[in-house]
């Protein structure tokens, strides 16, 4: 198995509900995020790659236009935590990623948060899963 990973940033604003009011995460704040998207592939393709790091364009142009400096409440519709998020993103790439395997989502630098489907036909081999 080939796994192949890339790294985008972007700055935003949320607010989560459903905490008790002194929570300091149930104040409007914001986060430096870090997302990574991991891709795998049983076999590499004829250049040799799991796919070329410049066709993951769509997700940059996604954080650009939808995520950077805005207030992610606006723009999920459950509430954002990084767990929510990541859930989402991954089946957002998914359809234009078949490879992809995973979204890992980092909110501060010693926190993370990552959505791994259980059965992914591209890792599916009939061989237990272990979930993350």
């Amino acid at each position: 198995m080939f796994t192949i990973s890339k790294e985008f940033h972007f700055c935003a604003s949320h607010q989560l509900k459903g905490l008790r009011e002194d929570h300091q995460c149930a104040r409007l704040h914001g986060h430096n995020y870090i997302l990574v998207a991991v891709l795998a592939s049983k076999n590499l393709n004829a250049i040799g790659f799991v796919r070329d790091y410049g066709d993951l364009d769509e997700i940059k142009k996604y954080i650009d236009g939808n995520l950077e400096h805005r207030h992610l409440n606006d723009i999920f519709e459950q509430n954002p935590t990084a767990e929510n998020m990541a859930k989402d993103l991954y089946q957002r790439f998914v359809k234009i990623y078949p490879e992809l395997v995973a979204i890992r989502l980092s909110e501060t630098p010693k926190t993370w948060a990552e959505y791994r489907p259980l059965a992914n036909p591209i890792t599916s081999d009939n061989s237990p899963q272990i979930a993350s």
